[in-house]
């Protein structure tokens, strides 16, 4: 019996301690919630930028990995909102929010309550293997958040969820090539040649087909999608290379309306170098494109647009040469151009076949067609299979997107935004040029490489957090929660700075 009697005394100690644990977690998050941190009135720079703690920690890390990279450390339990605050106490107008990743800033109460649910807390504590052992309630998640009319591109109502935008892309071309080769066995089962052959990664089993993609381009740094990424060297450098079609993007002259015929021409001209480079890779190389891989903007590459009317013919060449379009919305995707998916604004006849996401969306995963399904398990698998952690704080962002009509006020933002940097382009003329932009989702080229970055850096020491791409270019992408108010605190240095 007191053998017994210590054993219940033990149990209810441990008990006891993990409800003392679970208080002392959700006094934690209720800290958190209830805590008086605000969003700064604008930037306070006190050191230069990185600051002295961020150099120490800099040199720490790059003792151990390859960091030469990081710009700053952040301190994220004291950045709010729109703001970032670095460790050395620099609070940053964030603009560029962790290369389009944030949709509503910086600790956001939605978020931090959800992440304070108990329920929420079993889901993180309890990783599953997605494809082999989803949760009881993985079926509803998706229907609720992922497939609801809100977040879902219209047409498309099959999804593959996966972690980030690299083996969201990668695995959307091995779904294309799945269904393209199932095409050309027309029903067939796998013969004993196509098992045999594929495992020495020969014909017949290992097909050579195909993937289209555009000069510009950036689709992530896995092997595949490395051959489709043509923005810059460092990516692709010493990493063999697979010999798939790369057709031109359109780069169009501004301002758009007093250039209108030359670009439709420059949009003839590279439609039919797809064309071409369909007829050249299906009939004279022998390496049928099964897939064309597109973004309605380039972003890596110098935030590069297309007009709704090429978009549109692209989709009608894909389909004619019955390969499928995959439209890779991984940093325009979940709201940042006014829409929460930007080939929206293209008025295509039909959907894409396949529409890839990341960034925003807090996982990765691809929306497609339901011929594209595979028809046999483990074709599309891995381990994780995206992560319903992420959901959790997708469906949070969701209801705030929704609830605060975001997608509206991006619209308005990003036109007063486009309004001003046409001012100042104006009276900077040379200095800067080519304002574009949809929404927040915003560009304008500078002078050479070496002024944007002199601009970039001067920027930051007026506690502006801006970014680049392509080779002149400076991007905006703020949060969907970012105001008129923020952005002139952004123009007032923008100003200051090229004066």
């Amino acid at each position: 019996m007191e053998m017994i009697a210590n054993k219940c005394h033990r149990v209810l100690n441990v008990k006891t301690s993990l409800r003392q644990l679970l208080s002392g977690v959700a006094i934690t998050w209720k800290r958190c919630l209830t805590s008086s941190v605000k969003e700064p009135e604008g930037p306070v720079i006190l050191t230069k930028i990185p600051g002295p703690r961020s150099q120490s920690l800099l040199q720490e890390l790059n003792a151990i990995q390859q960091a030469t990279s990081v710009q700053f450390f952040a301190d994220y339990e004291k950045s709010f909102g729109n703001y970032i605050i670095d460790v050395d106490g620099n609070a940053m107008l964030d603009v560029y929010m962790q290369i389009s990743t944030m949709p509503l800033g910086y600790n956001h109460p939605a978020m931090l309550e959800a992440l304070a649910d108990p329920v929420n807390q079993k889901i993180i504590a309890n990783r599953p293997a997605l494809g082999s052992f989803p949760g009881k309630d993985w079926p509803n998640r998706l229907k609720n958040i992922l497939l609801k009319k809100e977040v879902a591109p219209p047409g498309l109502s099959h999804i593959t969820t996966m972690m980030c935008g690299s083996c969201s892309n990668e695995n959307a071309f091995k779904n294309i090539f799945i269904w393209y080769a199932e095409k050309q066995r027309q029903g067939k089962p796998f013969t004993k040649e196509e098992m045999e052959t594929c495992m020495m990664n020969q014909m017949p089993g290992s097909p050579r087909y195909s993937i289209m993609s555009f000069k510009g381009s950036f689709h992530g740094r896995t092997l595949a999608c490395l051959s489709t990424t043509h923005s810059k060297y460092i990516h692709k450098i010493d990493v063999p290379a697979l010999d798939w079609p790369i057709a031109s993007f359109p780069e169009y002259k501004y301002p758009l309306d007093e250039n209108m015929r030359e670009n439709q021409r420059e949009d003839k001209r590279c439609l039919a170098e797809v064309e071409e480079l369909f007829e050249k890779y299906n009939n004279e190389k022998k390496v049928p494109v099964a897939g064309v891989i597109i973004e309605p903007i380039q972003s890596e590459g110098g935030d590069n647009h297309a007009s709704p009317e090429f978009f549109q013919e692209l989709q009608r060449i894909t389909r004619k040469h019955g390969a499928a379009l995959l439209m890779d919305e991984v940093q325009t995707g979940a709201g940042p151009t006014g829409k929460m998916w930007c080939h929206e604004y293209f008025n295509l006849d039909t959907p894409p076949d396949v529409m890839t996401f990341s960034k925003k969306m807090q996982l990765g995963g691809y929306y497609h067609s339901d011929d594209l399904k595979p028809k046999l398990p483990y074709r599309v698998y891995n381990t994780w299979m995206g992560d319903p952690s992420k959901v959790i704080l997708l469906e949070a962002i969701v209801e705030i997107i929704k609830k605060e009509n975001l997608l509206d006020r991006v619209t308005r933002v990003g036109d007063y935004i486009l309004k001003h940097l046409t001012n100042i382009q104006k009276d900077h003329s040379s200095v800067i040029s080519a304002v574009r932009g949809r929404g927040t989702f915003i560009a304008f080229n500078c002078a050479s490489p070496e002024m944007r970055d002199t601009i970039i850096k001067k920027l930051a020491t007026k506690g502006i957090m801006a970014g680049g791409c392509g080779s002149q270019s400076i991007r905006l992408r703020p949060a969907l929660t970012f105001t008129e108010r923020h952005a002139d605190i952004f123009l007032d240095a923008l100003r200051s700075v090229l004066k």
